[in-house]
């Protein structure tokens, strides 16, 4: 079982497995069409899409952020009709050294699904291998039956976080970049600035300088000052956050949850408190 991360030859090889669901989970915030595009442009064979505006969250109300937490049903029969079965390993991959790949695989976790894993370095890992791609659309052979088996431990709420601001029984980790964490440059949520207290860890410190996830000694020793049994992961919308905590876990420091609404969230609400500046 793959449980944080595949290479491109690893997955090569396993391509045929009827066993190995492979789900392309290329996106951009800024073109939510962009992803499916991609997708009819040239994929990895076999691969489904997963849109991550509907297909990897729930329903929106104004109030629980940009990327709620899908209905654990919903998403179930998502990955049913894609063939999953309870024994199944799950591939998931986006562009590489993004955040995409690295959601389906917290909600699978969530949903009760641990084998599951990223492409590591992702579509650009495959292709630059050499190894084949289709614009063929995959069609599933069958219905899977996979069901839900949740584990609610790996999401906290805004009343958990907003109960333990200020109190060293949580290390709030907040995976945006640093001068969205700052407050300086917001270009996707209507407020800017953090939750007071947290600290900052970009998702993107987590890959190598080619797009591949650091190696667990690694993001051991990067993670050392954080105690993993009070960390809680944020971002703006419950997404990038997600490769924090792949991280965390591929560095073998256990289960850390998500505030699944995160910042998004945290906002719609004008009486929690922010912060601005870089501490």
């Amino acid at each position: 079982m793959y449980a944080t991360v595949i290479d491109a030859k690893s997955l090569r090889e396993r391509l045929n497995d009827p066993k190995v669901v492979v789900i392309d989970c290329r996106h951009s915030l800024q073109d939510f069409a962009l992803g499916r595009r991609l997708y009819d442009e040239g994929h990895i064979p076999g691969a489904f899409f997963a849109s991550v505006e509907d297909d990897l969250a729930g329903v929106k109300t104004g109030k629980n952020g940009r990327h709620p937490m899908p209905d654990p049903r919903t998403f179930a029969r998502f990955l049913r009709e894609l063939g999953v079965d309870e024994d199944s390993q799950i591939v998931a991959y986006d562009a590489g050294a993004d955040m995409f790949a690295a959601r389906l695989w917290f909600l699978s976790r969530w949903l009760g699904h641990d084998a599951v894993a990223i492409l590591d370095g992702g579509y650009a890992a495959w292709t630059s291998c050499g190894y084949p791609v289709t614009a063929a659309p995959s069609e599933p052979q069958r219905e899977g039956n996979v069901q839900p088996h949740l584990r609610p431990s790996l999401i906290v709420d805004a009343a958990h976080v907003r109960a333990r601001l200020g109190s060293p029984e949580m290390h709030l980790i907040d995976a945006r970049a640093e001068d969205r964490f700052a407050g300086e440059n917001e270009f996707v949520d209507p407020v800017a600035g953090h939750i007071p207290g947290a600290r900052n860890r970009w998702f993107k410190h987590n890959f190598d300088e080619n797009g591949t996830l650091k190696s667990p000694e690694r993001l051991r020793q990067e993670f050392a000052a954080h105690d993993p049994e009070r960390v809680v992961h944020q971002c703006g919308s419950g997404v990038s956050s997600a490769v924090n905590q792949l991280a965390m876990v591929h560095a073998g420091l256990g289960d850390t949850p998500i505030y699944a609404g995160s910042w998004s969230e945290w906002i719609a609400d004008p009486s929690r408190p922010i912060a601005t500046g870089s501490d």
